[in-house]
């Protein structure tokens, strides 16, 4: 009836192996650098914290 095209079908639906690529991208370089970055950001921020209050007494 109309030229409009159809929105309801997406031509770039992701691929099995486009997938794949993005699991491993997440699980082996993102995730282990958030880790690392987070626990160097909360020891660098308690390290800081240190230096004003004094270290932290028994």
């Amino acid at each position: 009836m109309s030229d409009t095209p159809d929105f309801h079908e997406d031509p770039a639906q992701p691929t099995k192996s486009s997938e794949r690529t993005a699991f491993l991208i997440l699980a082996v370089v993102l995730a282990p650098a958030l880790s690392v970055a987070i626990v160097g950001g909360w020891g660098f921020f308690v390290w800081i914290l240190q230096m004003f209050y004094g270290p932290p007494t028994g």
